[in-house]
């Protein structure tokens, strides 16, 4: 593994290192916000250490600024705020980058899965169907995050059932039948196919009496 960038911005420290030019191009359109980012994960990424923002609270860009970035700076903008405090700037921004494969993205995506927000989830589950064909480039992609960040996918799949059975029971009331646990499984399927071995599944026991397992 390598170290972190010796940037100090934690929306550049956000990306590998590579990407440090595009980043600041990003970072020279987006708003000043009156608050630092909040808090922040660190995962790899190829290889590489990079530190993500948990929250941050710049106001979207204006359209002619986003035109005049390049398609991947414009990646790394959604990319950005689909960390925003605003569930709904997340989903349109997380909106733009489902499709995306490079590896970078896939951190972002992720760390969505294990929010609150059920509109979220559905969006990933239907970006990520491509997950559940073993040899696309979702399913190696993610796949590899999840090999490469155990810990991180543990956390993850510990936080999507602690939501649902918070918030969500009413609607749902088997973990089944909820989406996160649609998007876990597609996850751990990429995983497993990465890894050679079954991924471990972190569901409520009455989910696996239930056939979940």
């Amino acid at each position: 593994m390598q170290p972190l960038s010796d940037s100090s911005d934690p929306l550049i420290t956000a990306f590998p290192v590579a990407l440090k030019s595009d980043a600041e191009a990003v970072l020279a359109i987006m708003p000043a916000s009156r608050h630092r980012p909040l808090g922040s994960f660190s995962v790899v990424v190829e290889g590489r250490q990079v530190s993500i923002p948990e929250r941050l609270y710049n106001d979207e860009p204006s359209a002619g600024a986003v035109a005049s970035l390049s398609s991947r700076q414009r990646q790394l903008l959604n990319c950005l705020y689909s960390r925003h405090h605003d569930g709904m700037v997340r989903q349109r921004h997380l909106q733009k980058v489902i499709g995306s494969t490079d590896p970078w993205v896939v951190p972002f995506v992720v760390r969505l899965v294990g929010e609150y927000v059920v509109e979220i989830l559905d969006v990933i589950r239907a970006g990520l169907r491509d997950l559940a064909v073993p040899g696309t480039l979702a399913h190696l992609a993610y796949g590899q995050f999840i090999v490469d960040n155990p810990a991180f996918f543990a956390r993850t799949q510990r936080q999507v059932v602690s939501y649902w059975s918070c918030y969500y029971r009413a609607s749902y009331a088997t973990f089944r039948g909820y989406p996160g646990c649609t998007v876990l499984d597609l996850l751990r399927s990429a995983a497993s196919d990465r890894a050679g071995r079954p991924w471990p599944s972190l569901a409520p026991a009455a989910a696996r009496v239930d056939g979940y397992a």
